[in-house]
């Protein structure tokens, strides 16, 4: 099998991004069952998180346990990107040792060429950029919920970084209308938002949400905005999504957020426990999703 990466959910196809969500969904029916299922015995896994991470660092490295594997982390202390080491150094020397990689770095550049060297399967685990595996978490907790996200209306209500790009690449790949309300200076990178007509840009968080089936933000100041936080919640106050805003969607919309939530903040302080809200399911899912990913990346389709 010829070797494949998931940096960008463009990087698949559409069949292949429904394949996963479908493998997640029975990922998720055989744990909740307590099946044992364990077809990566003796492969290892090498997780680089040169950023914090909770739910990355935890899917990755259970999900690979319970698929038979071992998972090796790898923090800034244990690699040397950025000291002098050549990425591609890194990544052929891993390629020698792991049966696949996933980093999480701010620079989507060096994820692109750990990809390039590496003779490994590489999963972009979130970049300044990118986070396509919260999406492929998200796609599936929507569609556990309420069905095919494919035509739904969805509203991206934040920063235009890393998860409003995705979501512009989700929204080309899925085909379901994407309007998105930021600030003005906090617009998504224009290439991606063009690169689709199913995004669009509007003026106020009200636009975004009228009649939306989904309502998604994150929080004003990512990993990369250290030191940015008080200006932000400044020029990000009329953001905030909370149960009034909620009320404006559809009457089963769906709210979810990829966490950690600033309660108070990009979210109101009851918002995550309103019933609308499937963030902890889509926190869970992170694992189901992420378990069906290297399945795929390692072995390719299966039926089991």
């Amino acid at each position: 099998m010829a070797k494949r990466d998931f940096l960008s959910l463009l990087d698949f196809s559409i069949e292949d991004l429904d394949y996963l969500i479908q493998r997640g969904k029975r990922m998720r029916e055989m744990h909740e069952a307590g099946e044992t299922y364990q077809p990566l015995i003796g492969r290892t896994g090498a997780l680089i998180l040169q950023m914090s991470s909770t739910r990355t660092r935890v899917a990755f490295e259970a999900g690979l346990s319970q698929l038979g594997g071992h998972a090796l982390f790898l923090g800034t202390q244990e690699t040397q990107i950025g000291r002098g080491e050549p990425i591609e150094d890194l990544a052929r020397v891993l390629s020698e040792m792991v049966d696949i990689i996933m980093i999480r770095t701010l620079q989507q550049r060096h994820i692109e060429q750990l990809a390039t060297a590496a003779s490994v399967p590489v999963i972009n685990a979130m970049s300044s950029v990118l986070h396509p595996c919260q999406l492929l978490a998200d796609i599936q907790t929507y569609e556990e919920v309420r069905g095919s996200i494919v035509g739904a209306t969805v509203a991206f209500v934040g920063d235009g970084y890393n998860m409003c790009h995705s979501y512009i690449n989700a929204a080309r790949q899925w085909g379901f209308n994407l309007k998105i309300a930021t600030p003005p200076e906090y617009r998504p990178d224009a290439d991606i938002l063009n690169s689709t007509n199913n995004a669009v840009l509007v003026d106020t968080p009200s636009e975004a949400v009228a009649s939306a089936d989904l309502v998604v933000t994150d929080v004003w100041s990512s990993m990369g905005h250290e030191g940015q936080e008080a200006n932000r919640r400044a020029v990000f106050a009329d953001y905030q999504v909370n149960e009034g805003l909620l009320d404006q969607a559809d009457r089963d919309v769906v709210f979810m957020h990829c966490l950690p939530a600033h309660r108070g903040e990009e979210v109101s302080e009851t918002l995550l426990d309103d019933p609308r809200a499937a963030v902890f399911r889509e926190a869970g899912n992170r694992l189901h999703s992420q378990k069906a990913l290297m399945e795929f990346l390692i072995l390719g389709r299966v039926d089991a």
